[in-house]
């Protein structure tokens, strides 16, 4: 149960941190992911990035894996809630600081609208955070929702956050 009958689907993830040693944390939250979710087939450069939403606090680093993995949409994100738990995350406010973020965008082509869980991310094409890493992964991806490319959603992207590559992969 909660197995995707052992068959491996792509699902991408976008990670964030403004608090602490922040790249740090998208290490130890990729090394995790590794761990304990599937294997990851590919990973973004990072990028720096003005807070969205709530913009009183440190700047963001984001960065989007993509992972090939046998779990179901819900035990991906379990796994995801306990790696932030165990990476000390706490409860905030709304877009607030955080030290680590774990979002499923896609998995696959599944659509899925629950009380906790919605894929496609329905915030995708409203942050640049996660387009521009994500289309460093995979421009041509088509959003099984708004049904174009995470490219032509980036070049239609309506978001003016400032968005900064830093340093190296």
């Amino acid at each position: 149960m909660g197995q995707t009958e052992n068959r491996q689907l792509t699902s991408f993830l976008g990670l964030g941190s403004n608090l602490g040693r922040r790249k740090k944390n998208l290490d130890d939250a990729i090394s995790q992911l590794k761990f304990e979710a599937g294997n990851i087939i590919n990973i973004s450069r990072v990028y720096e990035s003005e807070p969205w939403g709530l913009k009183n606090q440190n700047f963001f680093l984001n960065q989007v894996i993509e992972l090939k993995t046998s779990m179901s949409p819900q035990n991906l994100l379990i796994c995801c809630k306990n790696i932030e738990n165990k990476m000390g995350r706490t409860k905030s406010i709304k877009w607030g600081k955080r030290k680590i973020d774990i979002d499923i965008l896609y998995f696959s082509e599944i659509i899925v609208q629950e009380k906790d869980l919605t894929i496609p991310h329905p915030l995708i094409q409203d942050r640049n955070f996660v387009l521009i890493p994500l289309n460093e992964l995979s421009k041509n991806f088509i959003h099984p929702i708004i049904k174009k490319t995470n490219h032509e959603i980036l070049k239609n992207s309506k978001d003016t956050s400032k968005i900064y590559l830093y340093g190296n992969k």
